[in-house]
């Protein structure tokens, strides 16, 4: 039996994703229309600690010592901004319920012959050093079961933004995109449909050594090049059949240069190369949206949303469909992700399982997250 939410609850969500562009929190209160989001912010990171956190993702190759000590610091500013907004909003932490930690994925594999996914970001330390309980590890306990372990959000999707007798599309576009397709008759299916922003926030620093490509200006200097648009979208995993997930450990600078390398590229600037990342993120997207769901509204959430060009260019490929963001849901879509970890970490305390079986090709739904108390 599903036990029912408090009204009036406050929880924190944290939310750091592939991009690495810096931790989103988000205080969320409880309602009877659901979680409204009270306070946020999304301090950059550490320069420091993100190099060294892209070191253990990239090269796959790290000391254990390097690996606890980045743990141990990466919990410690998830907890810190936790308390800064806490003293920020004029809350207490005796105010808030429990934080929901997604932690920092530094690698992903549920389909080999030993699935596992890991996340840094000591939950212990995270409630030592807030004083609030927190509720993390998310992913493991669908893996246990089957499953992809990712994503997570269709649920909370399916949870806030479904409405009876009306198809919905939730894009979050973040490092990976994925897309929960929300069905006028209560069904939902979601997964990874590839990159996101990752490739083009990757080439963006390796030529310009900024971490983004700020409101896709640098796209907009290029032009497609359909050659290597054509030679990026043969990639197996688009045409690869739901549950599935991916991350950096697929699509990042390694991929990308191998088929660079098979073109005669010499000709193309760096900006060519840029728009044609993006495009290939539309194009990836706005298939696998058409593909199972008819014409309706797709809401943007993740950085993604900030990006006219890459906006423009989903409407441009779905004419037939209303492209927006979440603030037409009431929810800014920079902090879906976070208040979504917020609302993991109430349905953890309630001892809810979560329905994702649906998403993530699990054996069964499942009570997803462990529960540390300082």
């Amino acid at each position: 039996m599903l036990s029912d939410p408090i009204i009036g609850n406050y929880y924190i969500g944290i939310m750091s994703g592939t991009s690495l562009d810096g931790i989103d929190v988000a205080i969320a209160q409880r309602t009877r229309h659901g979680f409204v989001q009270i306070a946020a912010a999304a301090p950059a990171l550490d320069n420091k600690l993100r190099q060294q956190i892209l070191t253990i993702c990239q090269d796959k190759k790290v000391e254990l010592q390097t690996l606890g000590e980045v743990d141990f610091q990466f919990a410690c500013a998830c907890a810190h901004v936790v308390n800064q907004l806490l003293e920020d909003s004029r809350l207490s932490a005796a105010q808030i319920e429990a934080i929901g930690s997604h932690g920092q994925t530094i690698f992903h594999s549920p389909n080999g012959a030993f699935p596992f996914t890991q996340q840094i970001g000591d939950a212990n330390l995270i409630a030592a050093k807030t004083g609030i309980t927190c509720v993390a590890d998310f992913r493991r306990m669908d893996m246990a079961y089957g499953g992809q372990g990712a994503p997570l959000v269709p649920a909370f999707h399916q949870a806030l933004f479904a409405k009876s007798g009306e198809n919905r599309v939730i894009l979050n576009i973040g490092g990976i995109a994925n897309i929960t397709i929300l069905e006028s008759d209560n069904k939902v299916l979601g997964y990874d449909t590839g990159p996101g922003n990752t490739l083009m926030d990757a080439w963006c620093e390796k030529v310009n050594g900024e971490c983004y490509d700020k409101n896709g200006e640098f796209a907009f200097q290029g032009e497609v090049l359909p050659a290597l648009l054509k030679l990026l979208l043969s990639e197996p995993y688009f045409s690869q059949s739901p549950p599935k997930s991916t991350g950096r450990e697929k699509f990042n600078l390694q991929w990308l240069a191998k088929r660079l390398a098979q073109l005669d590229s010499g000709l193309n600037s760096n900006a060519d190369i840029q728009r044609t990342l993006l495009e290939l993120s539309a194009v990836t997207i706005s298939e696998q949206i058409q593909l199972h769901s008819a014409a309706c509204a797709v809401f943007v959430c993740g950085g993604g949303a900030l990006n006219p060009l890459l906006m423009q260019r989903l409407q441009a490929l779905m004419p037939d469909y209303w492209v927006s963001d979440t603030a037409a849901l009431n929810i800014d879509p920079m902090f879906v992700e976070a208040i979504a970890f917020a609302w993991l970490a109430e349905q953890r305390l309630l001892e809810n399982t979560i329905p994702l079986k649906a998403v993530t090709g699990a054996r069964r739904d499942a009570l997803l997250g462990c529960v540390y108390r300082p």
